[in-house]
């Protein structure tokens, strides 16, 4: 009497390896790069300022009682972390260009070597990029247009000023092209049907 083993070779065939994604369009690499730099400028001018390096639109000492006992070290922590989240923030742009947004990088804990959820990638993305538009489109920009100015002109510090946070503006646009640029090149690889058996 002969068994058979219940398992048939085409069982134990692993399913197909999913297709690999279309290299990203040159346009959306600069933009992803220049997305990622957008928040240096900004977060140097803060950090002059609690150096005390003159920025001429405010004065350390001025910027420094915003803190608990005008704490220059409070001070110069709280920059270096909100830099250090901006930076944060917008590298990630960079991932919707590079393999480690189509696969988590092998050096992290439980997560490497797996693939990226695409969709969740591009919803968070999207989020990212209406929240930060918002936030220097509307609420930081808009807000110094409608400010009213106690000195007719323009000074050398705030063209400094606005030179240093002018790039911000870019960040949410570009973002947003490049996670649609993202979403179209993942996509086409799941459209693309299954092979037929």
């Amino acid at each position: 009497m002969t068994t058979t083993d219940p398992a048939t070779p085409e069982a134990r065939v692993p399913p197909p390896a999913r297709p690999p994604v279309p290299p990203p369009p040159r346009w959306a690499v600069r933009a992803a790069h220049v997305a990622a730099w957008s928040t240096v400028p900004s977060g140097v001018w803060r950090v002059a300022l609690v150096l005390g390096v003159p920025v001429g639109v405010m004065e350390r000492e001025e910027f420094l009682a915003g803190f608990p006992d005008d704490s220059p070290l409070l001070a110069l922590g709280y920059v270096l972390l909100l830099g250090a989240v901006a930076e944060a923030a917008s590298y990630l742009t960079l991932g919707l260009v590079r393999p480690w947004g189509e696969v988590v990088p092998r050096w992290i804990p439980l997560l490497g070597g797996r693939p990226v959820d695409t969709g969740l990638a591009v919803i968070a993305a999207s989020l990212g990029a209406l929240a930060v538009t918002f936030l220097w489109w509307v609420l930081f920009f808009g807000g110094l247009l409608a400010a009213e100015s106690p000195d007719p002109g323009v000074s050398a510090g705030e063209v400094l000023f606005v030179a240093a946070y002018a790039p911000l503006l870019l960040w949410g646009p570009l973002l947003a092209a490049v996670t649609w640029s993202y979403h179209r090149r993942t996509h086409s690889v799941r459209a693309v049907p299954e092979p037929r058996r």
